[in-house]
Protein backbone atom coordinates (compact mmCIF):
# COMPACT_ATOMS: atom_id res chain seq x y z
CA UNK A 1 0.00 0.00 0.00
CA UNK A 2 1.02 3.59 -1.08
CA UNK A 3 2.76 5.95 2.38
CA UNK A 4 0.42 8.63 0.11
CA UNK A 5 -1.78 10.82 2.73
CA UNK A 6 -5.01 10.33 1.64
CA UNK A 7 -7.03 13.48 0.60
CA UNK A 8 -10.63 13.84 2.43
CA UNK A 9 -11.78 17.50 0.97
CA UNK A 10 -14.27 19.28 3.34
CA UNK A 11 -17.88 19.89 2.41
CA UNK A 12 -19.58 22.92 3.95
CA UNK A 13 -23.03 22.27 2.94
CA UNK A 14 -25.15 25.35 2.81
CA UNK A 15 -24.58 28.72 1.41
CA UNK A 16 -27.32 30.54 3.63
CA UNK A 17 -25.56 34.05 4.72
CA UNK A 18 -24.89 33.81 8.40
CA UNK A 19 -24.23 30.52 8.80
CA UNK A 20 -22.68 28.89 12.00
CA UNK A 21 -21.84 25.76 10.24
CA UNK A 22 -18.41 27.75 8.66
CA UNK A 23 -16.57 28.14 11.50
CA UNK A 24 -17.35 24.41 12.79
CA UNK A 25 -15.92 23.76 9.24
CA UNK A 26 -12.84 26.43 9.46
CA UNK A 27 -12.20 23.98 12.68
CA UNK A 28 -12.17 20.74 11.02
CA UNK A 29 -9.70 21.70 8.38
CA UNK A 30 -7.52 23.51 10.81
CA UNK A 31 -7.72 20.29 12.66
CA UNK A 32 -6.72 17.92 9.64
CA UNK A 33 -3.79 20.24 8.81
CA UNK A 34 -2.01 19.23 11.41
CA UNK A 35 -1.96 15.44 10.41
CA UNK A 36 0.75 13.81 8.05
CA UNK A 37 -1.88 11.48 7.15
CA UNK A 38 -4.32 13.58 5.49
CA UNK A 39 -4.03 16.37 2.41
CA UNK A 40 -7.79 18.39 2.67
CA UNK A 41 -9.16 21.59 1.15
CA UNK A 42 -12.54 23.18 1.96
CA UNK A 43 -15.38 22.81 -0.50
CA UNK A 44 -17.91 25.88 0.04
CA UNK A 45 -21.20 24.60 -2.04
CA UNK A 46 -21.74 28.69 -2.09
CA UNK A 47 -18.87 28.90 -4.40
CA UNK A 48 -19.73 26.16 -6.80
CA UNK A 49 -21.09 27.62 -10.15
CA UNK A 50 -24.27 25.56 -10.45
CA UNK A 51 -27.56 26.02 -12.37
CA UNK A 52 -31.10 25.48 -10.75
CA UNK A 53 -32.34 25.58 -14.50
CA UNK A 54 -31.30 21.83 -14.67
CA UNK A 55 -30.18 18.72 -12.68
CA UNK A 56 -27.86 15.63 -12.00
CA UNK A 57 -24.50 15.27 -14.84
CA UNK A 58 -26.04 17.46 -16.79
CA UNK A 59 -24.99 20.76 -14.44
CA UNK A 60 -21.91 19.50 -13.29
CA UNK A 61 -19.13 21.54 -12.32
CA UNK A 62 -16.13 20.27 -13.64
CA UNK A 63 -13.94 21.18 -10.62
CA UNK A 64 -16.15 19.73 -8.22
CA UNK A 65 -16.29 16.63 -9.87
CA UNK A 66 -12.68 16.25 -10.76
CA UNK A 67 -11.83 16.94 -6.63
CA UNK A 68 -14.46 14.76 -5.46
CA UNK A 69 -13.02 11.95 -8.18
CA UNK A 70 -9.43 12.13 -6.71
CA UNK A 71 -10.94 12.03 -2.65
CA UNK A 72 -10.34 9.19 -1.20
CA UNK A 73 -12.99 10.18 1.09
CA UNK A 74 -15.49 12.92 2.48
CA UNK A 75 -16.48 14.70 4.86
CA UNK A 76 -19.88 17.01 4.86
CA UNK A 77 -20.42 19.51 7.13
CA UNK A 78 -24.19 20.10 7.38
CA UNK A 79 -26.80 21.96 9.03
CA UNK A 80 -30.46 20.93 10.64
CA UNK A 81 -32.98 23.21 8.60
CA UNK A 82 -36.57 21.96 9.87
CA UNK A 83 -34.94 18.33 10.44
CA UNK A 84 -33.46 18.30 6.98
CA UNK A 85 -30.85 19.05 4.92
CA UNK A 86 -30.41 22.34 2.83
CA UNK A 87 -31.91 21.80 -1.19
CA UNK A 88 -28.50 22.95 -2.37
CA UNK A 89 -26.23 20.59 -0.98
CA UNK A 90 -28.47 17.70 -2.06
CA UNK A 91 -28.76 19.35 -5.49
CA UNK A 92 -24.58 19.80 -5.73
CA UNK A 93 -24.44 15.92 -4.79
CA UNK A 94 -26.32 15.00 -7.15
CA UNK A 95 -23.91 16.75 -9.75
CA UNK A 96 -21.77 13.45 -9.21
CA UNK A 97 -22.11 9.62 -9.34
CA UNK A 98 -19.41 7.49 -10.03
CA UNK A 99 -16.93 9.97 -8.54
CA UNK A 100 -18.49 8.86 -4.94
CA UNK A 101 -18.17 5.25 -5.49
CA UNK A 102 -16.69 2.74 -3.01
CA UNK A 103 -15.38 6.01 -1.12
CA UNK A 104 -16.18 6.55 2.94
CA UNK A 105 -17.72 9.86 3.92
CA UNK A 106 -17.94 11.60 7.75
CA UNK A 107 -20.95 13.31 8.58
CA UNK A 108 -20.63 16.62 10.55
CA UNK A 109 -24.17 17.76 12.11
CA UNK A 110 -24.77 21.47 13.00
CA UNK A 111 -27.69 22.64 14.80
CA UNK A 112 -28.76 25.92 16.65
CA UNK A 113 -30.62 23.06 19.38
CA UNK A 114 -29.67 20.65 21.47
CA UNK A 115 -29.30 17.50 19.11
CA UNK A 116 -26.25 18.60 17.26
CA UNK A 117 -27.75 17.76 13.88
CA UNK A 118 -28.96 14.46 14.58
CA UNK A 119 -31.80 14.24 12.27
CA UNK A 120 -30.08 16.09 9.52
CA UNK A 121 -27.53 13.03 9.46
CA UNK A 122 -30.13 10.42 10.05
CA UNK A 123 -31.82 12.23 6.42
CA UNK A 124 -28.27 11.92 4.83
CA UNK A 125 -27.86 8.46 5.39
CA UNK A 126 -29.86 7.10 2.65
CA UNK A 127 -28.12 9.89 0.63
CA UNK A 128 -25.22 8.80 1.24
CA UNK A 129 -25.60 4.69 0.39
CA UNK A 130 -27.55 6.16 -2.86
CA UNK A 131 -24.65 8.04 -4.15
CA UNK A 132 -22.52 5.09 -3.30
CA UNK A 133 -20.78 6.10 -0.29
CA UNK A 134 -19.67 4.31 2.76
CA UNK A 135 -20.68 6.48 6.17
CA UNK A 136 -18.11 5.75 8.78
CA UNK A 137 -19.67 4.65 12.03
CA UNK A 138 -19.52 8.09 13.95
CA UNK A 139 -21.26 11.09 13.29
CA UNK A 140 -19.59 14.34 14.79
CA UNK A 141 -22.53 17.10 16.15
CA UNK A 142 -22.14 20.34 17.60
CA UNK A 143 -25.39 21.22 19.46
CA UNK A 144 -26.00 24.94 20.44
CA UNK A 145 -24.01 25.98 17.75
CA UNK A 146 -24.27 29.72 18.34
CA UNK A 147 -22.67 29.41 21.74
CA UNK A 148 -19.19 27.02 20.42
CA UNK A 149 -17.70 29.84 18.92
CA UNK A 150 -16.71 33.19 19.73
CA UNK A 151 -17.23 36.23 17.84
CA UNK A 152 -13.92 35.93 16.47
CA UNK A 153 -15.09 32.01 14.61
CA UNK A 154 -12.73 30.03 17.12
CA UNK A 155 -14.16 27.53 19.46
CA UNK A 156 -14.49 28.00 22.98
CA UNK A 157 -14.58 24.40 23.93
CA UNK A 158 -11.33 22.91 21.81
CA UNK A 159 -10.00 20.08 23.83
CA UNK A 160 -13.90 18.66 23.87
CA UNK A 161 -14.07 18.45 20.03
CA UNK A 162 -10.91 17.82 19.14
CA UNK A 163 -11.10 14.71 21.16
CA UNK A 164 -14.43 14.46 19.60
CA UNK A 165 -12.80 15.09 15.81
CA UNK A 166 -9.88 12.41 16.28
CA UNK A 167 -12.22 9.57 17.33
CA UNK A 168 -14.31 10.63 13.97
CA UNK A 169 -10.61 11.20 11.89
CA UNK A 170 -9.84 7.86 12.94
CA UNK A 171 -12.55 6.02 11.77
CA UNK A 172 -12.41 8.23 8.39
CA UNK A 173 -9.12 7.79 7.80
CA UNK A 174 -9.44 3.71 8.23
CA UNK A 175 -12.31 3.19 5.76
CA UNK A 176 -10.91 5.50 3.49
CA UNK A 177 -7.09 3.50 3.60
CA UNK A 178 -9.19 -0.03 2.80
CA UNK A 179 -11.36 1.55 0.27
CA UNK A 180 -8.54 3.04 -1.42
CA UNK A 181 -6.74 0.18 -1.72
CA UNK A 182 -9.95 -1.85 -2.41
CA UNK A 183 -10.35 0.90 -5.69
CA UNK A 184 -6.44 0.55 -6.44
CA UNK A 185 -6.27 -3.78 -6.17
CA UNK A 186 -9.30 -5.20 -6.03
CA UNK A 187 -11.06 -5.63 -9.69
CA UNK A 188 -15.04 -5.61 -9.15
CA UNK A 189 -15.97 -7.95 -11.58
CA UNK A 190 -19.94 -8.91 -12.63
CA UNK A 191 -21.80 -11.90 -12.14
Amino acid sequence: MTNTPLFIPVILGTSRQGRQSEYVAKFIVEQIAVRNDIKTQLIDIRNIPITTNDAGESVKDPQFSSTVDRADGLIIVVPEYNHGYPGLLKHVLDTCLKEYIHKAVGLCGVSAGPFGGTRVIQNLLPVMRELGLMTIFYDLNFSNVHNLFDESGHLIDKKTYTRRLESFMNELVWMSTVFRYGRQEINLTSP
